[in-house]
């Protein structure tokens, strides 16, 4: 049965989603702090961590960046009051999974828990296989989270991989914006966000402009 950590401080959100998660067949601990949300992700072994990002004591910022400092890739999904590009943008390139602005439908919610849990069934059951893909210069090790490009080594967040791994999986084929959310955020964004361009120039920086082609009013192409 899979594990969730609920860290949300107002006391009824925090009630509706234990007792709504349950009923679903999860197990979950609540917290009400960052504090505790941090140290229950590092000591206990969790599926899934919701993290509110308004926390007290520490803020749900902070307890991603401490997680993924020490290479914990507990899966995140968080939860904000704040409907901003550049929150979600933080949120996602300091390493969440998946976000939602409250207030919000509880059958979306579960629905996306869901989703996140099954992804990351599918990446363990690849462990160990020593699978890679490569292409363009470009190489990813699925194993170890590795990524190269003309032999070098680049640091990339997890949402900057998924995306190079959709790109890799579909060497020489035009994706839009809307498989690119599909593929690696797993639903739809707004229709205005601007979310995959965001991404597609951060890989851009780190892997060379040349390697990702815009094909104009159709999408992105890895050349």
């Amino acid at each position: 049965m899979n594990r969730i950590l609920i860290a949300e401080d107002e006391p009824r959100l925090a009630s509706f989603l234990n007792k709504g998660l349950r009923a679903a067949g999860y197990t979950t601990t609540v917290c009400e702090d960052g504090l505790r949300a941090a140290a229950l992700a590092r000591d206990e072994d969790f599926d899934l961590l919701v993290l509110d990002i308004g926390l007290p004591g520490q803020d749900g910022f902070a307890v991603l960046r401490a997680l993924r400092a020490r290479g914990d890739r507990l899966p995140v999904l968080i939860l904000t009051a704040r409907d901003e590009l550049t929150d979600t943008i933080a949120g996602l390139d300091g390493g969440a999974d998946d976000y939602m602005t409250k207030p919000f439908v509880f059958e979306e919610l579960l629905a996306r828990v869901r989703a996140r849990l099954r992804s990351e069934a599918r990446t363990e059951g690849t462990a160990g296989t020593g699978l890679e893909l490569e292409a363009a210069g470009v190489r990813l090790d699925l194993r170890t989270r590795r990524a190269e490009a003309d032999g070098t080594e680049v640091e990339l967040t997890a949402k900057e991989f998924a995306m190079l791994e959709t790109f890799l999986r579909h060497e020489h084929q035009v994706l839009s914006r809307e498989q690119l959310l599909s593929h690696v955020w797993g639903y739809d964004y707004d229709p205005g966000s601007n979310v995959v361009d965001v991404y597609v120039g951060y890989l851009r920086r780190k892997l060379g402009a040349e390697r990702i082609e815009t094909v104009r009013g159709m999408g992105y192409r890895l050349r």
